[in-house]
């Protein structure tokens, strides 16, 4: 970031000494910073600390020239971390959660105000259980606020290793060794039709039966198109022409309009299938694994008390579960 005042150029060619920066480093600079590297953006991290949007910016400024480089970049109009601007974000965050952690259940304690729980899950979790889990949730602890992201399974677990999410839901076969598999439901991969399908009465269906319709399928960003590309291509034919989308959701509303079956799980679908507006039928192509749910947290740490009432929440929650297409 570049301050525009004309008294000072910054920031300085060297940075302070390390007694000195130890004492920037517990001034409203490091705080101002992460909000501004959170948001990316001098007006909401200025809304979200209460204070003067001049403030913010003369306190990341003052950062900057203790340091001796600059922490952000701006392109036109957008603003961005500098390489060094990721190095402190990333760091910083480990020094300012466990203090935020514990200031956050000192006050749910007191019931002063609310504790935050960070979720990160895939799409078909998100449109399909979590309203529910939440909804539910919410009535019984009306202090917690939940912040939810909807991401592909690769960036919940990117989350939870840079520790910006508490939680992930997610589709995951052989997580990294930074996170935990909690909780896991297994359920089969299969096609998800309207009942008149052509396919609908099919026995034991196969992927090759399924690439003689009109097909739909995941891109290769959602987690499912990994699992099933072998059997998409294992014929050695031509695939005949599909439709590939980003978004669980709209493989459901297109198996929904009845020219294409949906290949996925079914979870995403399970309350279209409950009503009957669609059917789901596994695949028994014979080496075809199952896809693995999950509740993810981070491996060798454990969840602070918001996070911990909520996991214990969608734990019982799951279990309790009835999944179409479980194992």
């Amino acid at each position: 970031m570049t301050d525009k005042s004309p008294t000072a150029e910054r920031p300085r060619e060297h940075a302070l000494s390390a007694g000195l920066l130890a004492r920037v480093f517990h001034q409203p600079s490091l705080l101002y910073f992460n909000a501004v590297a959170t948001h990316l953006s001098i007006r909401e991290a200025a809304r979200r600390l209460n204070v003067a949007s001049s403030a913010v910016t003369r306190q990341v400024a003052q950062l900057e020239d203790a340091l001796g480089i600059t922490l952000f970049l701006r392109d036109k109009r957008r603003m961005r971390l500098s390489p060094a601007g990721e190095i402190l974000f990333r760091h910083s965050r480990r020094l300012t959660a466990p203090m935020e952690a514990a200031v956050s259940e000192i006050e749910l304690l007191r019931g002063v105000r609310a504790g935050v729980v960070r979720i990160g899950t895939v799409e078909s979790v998100g449109l399909s259980f979590l309203p529910r889990l939440i909804t539910e949730f919410g009535k019984r602890y009306p202090r917690l606020t939940i912040d939810l992201s909807i991401v592909s399974s690769s960036e919940v677990v990117e989350r939870l290793v840079e520790e910006r999410v508490d939680i992930g839901f997610g589709f995951i076969a052989k997580p990294p060794r930074q996170v935990d598999i909690a909780f896991r439901r297994d359920v089969h991969i299969g096609a998800v039709m309207v009942p008149d399908h052509p396919l609908a009465s099919a026995q034991n269906l196969t992927m090759d039966q399924c690439l003689d319709h009109a097909l739909a399928v995941a891109r290769p960003e959602i987690s499912i198109r990994e699992v099933i590309e072998p059997f998409l291509r294992r014929s050695g034919a031509m695939l005949p022409p599909m439709v590939e989308v980003n978004s669980i959701r709209m493989l459901v509303e297109l198996a929904l309009g009845g020219h294409y079956l949906s290949i996925m799980t079914p979870i995403g679908a399970q309350n279209e299938i409950a009503d009957g507006r669609l059917i789901f039928k596994p695949l028994s192509d014979s080496g075809l694994p199952t896809n693995r749910f999950g509740i993810l947290v981070r491996a060798g740490s454990s969840l602070h008390l918001a996070p911990a009432i909520f996991f214990d929440h969608a734990k019982g929650y799951f279990e309790d579960l009835q999944l179409p297409g479980a194992i």
